[in-house]
């Protein structure tokens, strides 16, 4: 069996599907189906862009116990091999008639007895990877055995992460963070925020990653109205606020924080509302522990803003993060997940300026036993302005 993979060596991958193992037991499954890129990703170390092409489905069974089963298109067989996967089943795809269904009903039905259950993640923050009439079809192939939501299978294995994947999530907020550094020589009153956002990625690409998969934002006078618009050609002005955020990937890991920037002298409110994001987040940097729920680190934010006069923003103040930009849990009033040591997380507290716009701040941290790690490069804590 291969000591090496891709990514990482291959004992960091069975030990992984070793967890994955013991939650698929303790769901009472049979196997656990997986089919999501950065599900597979997570499990092989199978890392391509060429997951941008929808022609081809992927798949990966992991039994209760032996090795899992990578049940792929034939043109990824030699990169899959570059893994530590011992076992690879392979079609000519795409194929009309039978795009690697009978294929994997085979694979499914050696593994799994007739009355056994096929753990396949259904609920939040999943997708299933391939044709609906497909999937129906392989139910109807394997009946009577049954699928069953294994949400909770993957999320509580992918939500605590090893040292090496801590390791590479810093390596990649290390980029990000020279990127953002390097802002002021690219923003400027006067240049289109288009403009800002692709030089910004080029940034980003020089300091390292691998590619950008995200990048948002926004800019206006005192806040922006939003921050996942598309960027428009309009020029940045004295008195606007600049906030970039950035979702780089290293070696398949992303990082996910932001930064404002003044553009010009920065106004009173520009000021006190940056500082109170920065502040609240420092409240929850000294505070978190594990043990704690993803609804208290809400509750820390929203008190920390509103102690120092900041109107608190709607919606989630923070996220998992970790193979994809956002993970389980969210840092809601509703989400009471425990948090736990080795969780990457991200705090991302935002307030209401005036208007309808706001500031919306991010850092990455790993939670430790005695509280939080940051992984991204602290902002400072006076809006930075370029003058």
């Amino acid at each position: 069996m291969a000591d090496r993979s891709l990514i990482f060596p291959a004992q960091e991958y069975r030990d992984r599907t070793a967890r994955l193992q013991q939650e698929i037991a303790r769901a009472g499954m049979d196997a656990l189906f997986l089919t999501a890129p950065a599900d597979i990703f997570y499990v092989t170390g199978f890392l391509t862009r060429f997951w941008e092409s929808p022609a081809r489905p992927w798949f990966v069974v992991i039994p209760r116990s032996g090795d899992p089963v990578a049940v792929i298109p034939a043109i990824g067989e030699a990169l899959m091999a570059r893994t530590w996967m011992p076992q690879i089943r392979t079609w000519d795809a795409p194929d009309p008639r039978d795009d690697g269904i009978s294929l994997l009903a085979d694979v499914l039905g050696d593994l799994v007895a007739e009355q056994g259950c096929i753990g396949l993640p259904m609920g939040l923050e999943t997708h299933l990877r391939m044709p609906l009439g497909d999937y129906a079809d392989l139910c109807r192939r394997l009946a009577p055995r049954r699928f069953a939501d294994a949400t909770g299978v993957v999320q509580h294995v992918r939500e605590v992460k090893s040292a090496a994947e801590i390791a590479k999530i810093r390596a990649s907020c290390v980029i990000a963070g020279r990127a953002f550094d390097a802002v002021p020589q690219i923003a400027r009153r006067g240049r289109g925020l288009d403009v800002v956002f692709r030089d910004f990625q080029v940034l980003l690409l020089r300091e390292g990653a691998d590619w950008v998969s995200y990048v948002a934002g926004g800019a206006g006078p005192d806040g922006y109205g939003d921050v996942i618009s598309p960027a428009g050609a309009q020029p940045l002005q004295d008195g606007d606020v600049l906030m970039l955020d950035t979702g780089a990937v290293r070696e398949g890991y992303f990082c996910d924080f932001d930064r404002n920037f003044a553009i010009g002298a920065a106004s009173d409110l520009a000021r006190r509302t940056h500082a109170a994001l920065w502040q609240a987040t420092e409240d929850v940097l000294q505070a978190l522990r594990p043990g704690m729920l993803a609804c208290d680190a809400h509750r820390m934010l929203c008190d920390g803003l509103t102690r120092r006069g900041a109107t608190p923003g709607a919606g989630r103040l923070g996220h998992g993060l970790g193979v994809t930009l956002t993970e389980w849990p969210s840092f809601t009033p509703l989400d009471r997940t425990e948090l736990r040591e080795g969780m990457v997380l991200t705090l991302e507290p935002g307030a209401a300026t005036a208007d309808g716009r706001i500031m919306v701040h991010e850092e990455n941290i790993v939670l430790r036993a005695d509280g939080c790690e940051l992984l991204s490069p602290r902002a400072p804590h006076d809006l930075p302005e370029i003058l």
